[in-house]
């Protein structure tokens, strides 16, 4: 990705170009222009190419700069001063997450019960987007089958998919928790086990400045230099605080939670690791302020569609005076569209609901769990079963998933036959 051009600085814009400032504020049409490039959020690289003439293109960037400076909230830390724009549409989404994100859904999911099955699913997903943003080669349907099965993992990328889940399944049990140096060194070495060249660096900060991100085609060229090492204990002490502060000023759950995640990443306190311990971070601290719908949510997945847009947010707001409005505006982005994939996954199970009453009128005796066996065998009618992997997809006892299968064998719904040591079942078609 090639870097974004950094932006003029604004305060000498406002110093120098005042006549055509003036031109712009008296211009009522253009000024409305001007407000809708700041309600789009637009950086400066996005504004180049709405205005062409660089003088008026200069003092337009001014006028942004100079109306989001007099709207803006600041978190400041001790040796990083962050600042953002709490827009219309964010705080919109917002409460829309706060109604949604409580709960609503519940009853829904009960009643088709499917919820242990689907938040199995949804940790998975978020576990192989995670590990696909930082490089891990793999198939989505390949990598499902690994933790379904519980298979051992051939490579490195399927190493990098274990350590996420397990680390997203560790953060989900201890939602309760506050966030600790501690806590973060214990996280970054479960998500980095046994993929690192040096095994010395799982669970331990970087001791050293090496670490420098480049544009990927201009190496000369540094997109980010983390804080010095030396640095990083105390501005890590200073991120949980934070984190864990109820008595600063308030600042809204979900917005502390992407500054966390932001945070992490600016800080980079590991060798390796980094993003994937910030989403998993990102996550945790979701849960532990009560939005319990994201275990339902894979928001890496919205990011991996939209990489590129993932990393100009850390530059655009880096290269902006540190304007976190920029990463705020893209993560509440994805999380709105990953809430959309769980209302459009929960409409699609209300319409097999239908397929579920053809099953029961035929007066099989089954349950919801293995009626719904028996769906995923018809969705798959040439794949072959294990009862393992009907234990992981369910979240079941072995010998409940063994007496399901053996169930509808019985009642001819899917077949049974010998692999070796095992049994393997199929649709009956």
């Amino acid at each position: 990705m090639k870097l974004p051009e950094k932006s003029p600085n604004w305060k000498n814009v406002i110093r120098n170009k005042r006549e055509i400032i003036t031109q712009i504020l008296s211009d009522q049409d253009f000024y409305k222009t001007v407000l809708e490039f700041n309600k789009k959020y637009l950086y400066w690289s996005e504004l180049k190419y709405r205005v062409k003439d660089k003088d008026k293109r200069e003092a337009t960037w001014g006028v942004m700069k100079l109306l989001r400076d007099g709207k803006e909230e600041t978190c400041k830390f001790k040796k990083i001063k962050l600042k953002y724009n709490i827009l219309s549409d964010i705080s919109r989404k917002l409460h829309y997450f706060d109604k949604q994100l409580a709960g609503n859904i519940i009853s829904q999911t009960n009643a088709l019960g499917l919820e242990e099955k689907y938040i199995i699913s949804s940790l998975m997903e978020e576990a192989i987007a995670s590990s696909m943003i930082e490089g891990a080669t793999t198939t989505r349907k390949i990598a499902k089958e690994m933790l379904q099965e519980k298979r051992k993992p051939k490579n490195k990328s399927e190493k990098m998919i274990l350590n996420n889940y397990n680390a997203i399944e560790a953060i989900t049990a201890r939602k309760n928790e506050k966030l600790t140096p501690k806590f973060l060194l214990e996280i970054q070495k479960i998500v980095t086990r046994d993929t690192l060249n040096d095994k010395a660096d799982e669970g331990k900060y970087r001791d050293n400045n090496e670490i420098i991100i480049t544009d990927e085609l201009e190496f000369e060229k540094i997109a980010h230099m983390p804080p010095d090492y030396l640095n990083i204990p105390e501005l890590i002490t200073e991120l949980c605080r934070f984190a864990n502060s109820e008595d600063d000023e308030f600042v809204h759950p979900i917005i502390k939670g992407i500054i966390i995640h932001f945070l992490i990443g600016y800080i980079h306190p590991f060798n390796d690791g980094n993003g994937r311990t910030a989403r998993t971070i990102f996550y945790w601290f979701m849960l532990s302020r009560g939005y319990w719908l994201f275990e339902y949510m894979a928001v890496s997945r919205r990011i991996i569609r939209s990489r590129k847009d993932y990393d100009l947010a850390y530059l655009y707001t880096e290269y902006d005076e540190l304007d976190l409005t920029y990463f705020i505006k893209y993560n509440i982005s994805c999380i709105n569209d990953a809430l959309k994939d769980l209302f459009k996954y929960v409409q699609e199970k209300q319409k097999e609901q239908q397929e579920t009453r053809s099953i029961i009128d035929k007066n099989l005796g089954l349950n919801r769990r293995q009626i719904d066996i028996v769906r995923k065998f018809r969705q798959e009618p040439n794949k072959l079963f294990t009862i393992k992997e009907i234990k992981e997809s369910y979240g079941v006892a072995y010998a409940t998933a063994r007496a399901d299968l053996f169930l509808l064998t019985k009642k001819k719904v899917i077949k049974k036959e010998n692999a070796g040591n095992e049994f393997i079942f199929m649709f009956n078609k």
